[in-house]
């Protein structure tokens, strides 16, 4: 009788929740435990299975009766950006980027009460205290950095911190985990901007792939994923180029 060892991951199966991207839908999540040495490989495997990380969980999603939610990763080396978002980059040409230990900052924390409370006030983040946000941030069993984005300093000193995004080093690429950003730059597009840089960072490592998470299609929250060419998305088959 062939026995898993003890170590094997257990999935979890969770209850059905509000979907958060369509509406009139319910959510359901498989997901496992990223914990100790193992973690990192198996971070691995299952981000190119289509699973995501948060803190030492990874999931993907276990819907019943819809497959709207789609993984979807750029293609680095082939990747050219578009005439708009060129003009993102020279629209942010002033801020300066730096990745740092995954640690939580006062600072960052009022930036991600910022962002919540315009973008997502009515989602399940809107109540994180500081104790929770240093959760998210640092609560890792993984390779995590976090890269904050400022404006150029000043002789005043350092430069206005605009935007963060924790992300994850994988064998195959980077994962931008979650990313947040000043939500009165809304003409910046920062959101692409961090993109745009992932894929720079991501360049210079040697690394093939920038994960985004879900793309969802009919959700207005998830277009922006859209525009990056060439990508991957995963479906029952695997793998299949888009662009």
């Amino acid at each position: 009788m062939t026995r898993e060892p003890r170590d094997a991951p257990q999935f979890y199966l969770t209850s059905p929740a509000p979907c958060p991207y369509l509406p009139g839908r319910a959510e359901r999540k498989v997901f496992t435990h990223l914990i100790g040495l193992r973690a990192p490989a198996l971070n691995d495997s299952l981000t190119q299975a289509g699973f995501r990380r948060s803190q030492t969980i990874a999931y993907r999603p276990a819907c019943e009766h819809c497959r709207a939610c789609v993984s979807v990763r750029v293609k680095i080396v082939e990747f050219s950006p578009s005439r708009g978002l060129r003009r993102v980059l020279r629209r942010n040409a002033d801020i300066v980027a730096e990745a740092r230990p995954a640690r939580a900052t006062p600072e960052q924390y009022a930036l991600f009460r910022r962002y919540v409370g315009v973008r997502h006030a009515d989602g399940g983040m809107a109540d994180m205290s500081m104790v929770d946000y240093q959760m998210m941030i640092e609560d890792s069993h993984v390779e995590t950095r976090l890269v904050e984005y400022r404006l150029r300093a000043d002789a005043n000193g350092a430069g206005r911190l605009v935007a963060c995004c924790l992300t994850d080093r994988l064998a195959d690429g980077l994962s931008m985990v979650y990313s947040f950003y000043e939500p009165e730059f809304v003409e910046r597009s920062l959101g692409a901007f961090m993109i745009l840089d992932h894929m720079r960072r991501a360049r210079a490592a040697g690394l093939p792939h920038l994960y985004l998470g879900y793309w969802v299609e009919g959700s207005r929250k998830m277009d922006y994923k859209a525009r990056f060419l060439p990508q991957e998305r995963l479906g029952p088959e695997g793998w299949i180029r888009i662009g």
